[in-house]
């Protein structure tokens, strides 16, 4: 477990190299729709009391277009890839977010902390227990009445394109992840008590957003 743990992290650190170009070929002109659909969706009503969390927040596009949104919140970008966090930190030209090293499966924040915790695309690359305990961690360090927010793909309708997502979940992502790509909101109605889904534009991804109360 500890060598798959440091080979994901080895292979993370240098794809971050090449990460967000890959997003750009995967996402086409619809790069910027998801970041702005999600920050969009999200009910932050007090900007300067608010804390919001990134799980595996990669390069930090998603985290740094809420700090730009809400430029008065606490806003924190959590991945275990030094090499993604470094490009993130290259990106935060004005020191707008708090950047972090840890495992999605144990976050070192305390209970009820975060008014929004979000995650972007990223569960799927996740083993299926440690995606449940990634999941219960938001539920844990999100404020009772705050909300998780989180954004996964769909499968694409284009040949090409869907050739492409296909060699990224064989290539990044455990055995299990075209199943959980599929299963619609079964893993996270197990966990939470209100969860809703709705999608992008384009429909290229959905925004599952969870309550815990």
């Amino acid at each position: 477990m500890v060598k798959t743990r440091a080979g994901r992290r080895f292979f993370y650190n240098v794809f971050s190299y090449f990460y967000d170009f890959f997003i750009q070929i995967h996402s086409g002109h619809h790069r910027n729709e998801t970041r702005r659909f999600l920050v969009d969706s999200s009910r932050i009503s007090d900007a300067r009391k608010s804390r919001v969390l990134d799980v595996c927040c990669g390069t930090g596009s998603v985290i740094l277009a809420f700090s730009e949104r809400y430029p008065n919140i606490q806003a924190i970008g959590y991945d275990f890839s030094s090499g993604m966090l470094h490009r993130a930190k290259e990106k935060d030209v004005n020191h707008k977010v708090m950047l972090v090293n840890g495992d999605a499966s144990c976050l070192s924040f305390a209970a009820n902390c975060f008014d929004l915790v979000c995650c972007s695309h990223a569960l799927y690359e996740l083993k299926d227990h440690m995606r449940t305990k990634a999941l219960q961690e938001m539920r844990r360090v999100v404020k009772p009445e705050g909300q998780i927010m989180i954004m996964e793909h769909e499968v694409p309708k284009k040949f090409a394109i869907k050739i492409m997502f296909y060699i990224r979940l064989i290539l990044m992502g455990p055995a299990d992840s075209r199943e959980f790509v599929k299963q619609g909101l079964s893993p996270f109605k197990e966990i939470f008590t209100e969860v809703t889904l709705s999608h992008t534009p384009s429909g290229k991804s959905k925004l599952i957003i969870c309550r815990k109360i």
